[in-house]
């Protein structure tokens, strides 16, 4: 039954996808507001969902190593294989906006983390990210969201002229609700299909929460992004990927040390060290090429330097 519905999942994330970079772009496009927030708000949250559930469920359970974890290697995940799949079937052009604020805002979350987990400033001796910095976090997390909300002023798009019929308002909300439904259950099977395969195979708590759940819990962002990507709405597809590193550590982060103390190891710090390489890999593909973005080949790149990671993981 397991595996049953290992495959099932893969079917829901795919159509959960579909329906939700539809219903998004369908809001968007009639309320005239840039692809790229869509993406940062909406569908982040939705494909964000299957971390948030196995990172409070791990930690609640006792086993927070393995929500972080799943934290820390879905974030390494969403740039390096999620923007290299999606620039692999559609070159991605970067926005101003995207690498001047959004991708450093993202860096600044992992660093943000890292200083509070190491300094100990409100749990002498235990690297521990507690409940204060939680609430720390949740508050950069709001700043984050103020700033979206402020540039859905500024980041305005034509109405889509290509469409004559638009789509009514309840039903692209209807859209994104089962599409999210969709990405839930889906991301849920796969990742019980994948960790049961995992243990079977006598693999560590550690490198299932890195490995095969960081990757699983990904699984619903690389579709979107992917989908996106095929349909032409790059912007949406590389919003998601960045919203995505930044509810993770602001929000999923915040929510659950909030609930439950999540300890910090030596082993985590190398992993934020990841997160922060990968970024500027990102960083430095969108300043090499002739404008702004990632191109087949330096998205071919990045899963390079993911395989790379997967293979030093594996020896750690």
């Amino acid at each position: 039954m397991v595996y049953l519905l290992f495959v099932l999942g893969f079917i829901f994330l795919i159509k959960g996808a579909d329906l939700l970079v539809a219903g998004a772009s369908a809001i968007g496009r009639k309320f005239r507001i840039s692809e790229m927030v869509i993406g940062l708000t909406i569908v982040s949250f939705g494909t964000s969902l299957p971390e948030l559930l196995v990172t409070m469920i791990s930690s609640v359970n006792g086993k927070p190593e393995m929500g972080l974890g799943n934290i820390l290697g879905s974030n390494i995940a969403n740039i390096l294989i999620i923007l290299g799949v999606a620039a692999l079937v559609r070159p991605l052009p970067i926005p101003r906006d995207t690498y001047f604020i959004e991708i450093p805002f993202s860096i600044l979350a992992a660093l943000l983390m890292g200083f509070l987990a190491n300094a100990n400033i409100f749990n002498s001796g235990n690297s521990t990210i507690g409940r204060q910095e939680g609430f720390i976090m949740l508050y950069f997390f709001i700043l984050f969201m103020v700033y979206v909300f402020v540039s859905t002023r500024t980041r305005k798009t034509e109405p889509d002229k290509s469409s004559l019929i638009q789509k009514p308002l309840l039903q692209s909300i209807g859209l994104i609700v089962v599409g999210i439904v969709g990405l839930y259950f889906g991301g849920g099977w796969v990742v019980d299909g994948a960790t049961e395969m995992a243990r079977t195979f006598g693999v560590s708590q550690g490198v299932i929460g890195l490995t095969v759940i960081a990757i699983g819990t990904s699984l619903p962002e690389l579709v979107t992004s992917a989908v996106a990507a095929y349909k032409g709405n790059t912007d949406m597809a590389v919003g998601n990927a960045i919203g995505s590193n930044i509810f993770n550590l602001l929000w999923i982060v915040g929510i659950t040390s909030v609930i439950t103390p999540i300890p910090f190891t030596d082993h985590s710090n190398q992993d934020i060290l990841m997160v922060l390489i990968s970024s500027s890999v990102l960083i430095a593909a969108v300043i090499i090429g002739k404008r702004p973005g990632i191109s087949r080949w330096e998205g071919l790149f990045f899963l390079l330097v993911y395989a790379t990671y997967l293979f030093s993981l594996i020896n750690r």
